[in-house]
């Protein structure tokens, strides 16, 4: 990944699809210094813990052969859902003026739900984007990560 330059105030978003860190960063661009301004946690247990049904089942229009119906995937869902709530929060806080520049980092099928839900107020403010799951990193990992290291 090559080196993403961080001005002053730019937000950054670690996301995926159970976890997302707002942070700011209060360096410049030479030297970035992320601060933690929240921390959201989304409970999204394994699909074998939310759905309990057996797959259904479908008949063909003989009769003579069934067919199994694959399982709805919960813990994607969650995912989705949790993006969904993610793009919400990034409008309000760009609504209010919060931030004029932010970084979208988050697993790559996050970052594409996002990337759907995201209000024009908040995707005209994107001023990068990086496919990676960052959330389990410290702060200071996650600026090496930025800055190319």
């Amino acid at each position: 990944m090559s080196a993403m330059k961080l001005e002053h105030d730019t937000w950054v978003l670690v996301a995926d699809g159970e976890k997302a860190l707002f942070l700011r960063n209060e360096g410049d661009d030479v030297y970035p210094h992320l601060q933690v301004i929240r921390e959201e946690h989304h409970a999204n247990p394994p699909t074998r813990e939310q759905g309990t049904d057996r797959p259904g089942r479908l008949n063909d229009a003989s009769g003579e052969h069934r067919s199994a119906v694959a399982d709805t995937d919960w813990h994607q869902i969650e995912k989705e859902r949790f993006a969904d709530e993610i793009a919400e929060r990034l409008y309000k806080l760009a609504h209010k003026g919060r931030f004029e520049k932010i970084v979208l980092v988050a697993q790559p099928q996050v970052l594409g739900e996002m990337r759907k839900k995201l209000h024009k107020e908040v995707a005209d403010r994107v001023v990068g984007e990086v496919a990676k799951t960052l959330t389990n990193h410290t702060v200071i990992e996650i600026e090496k990560n930025l800055a190319g290291d």
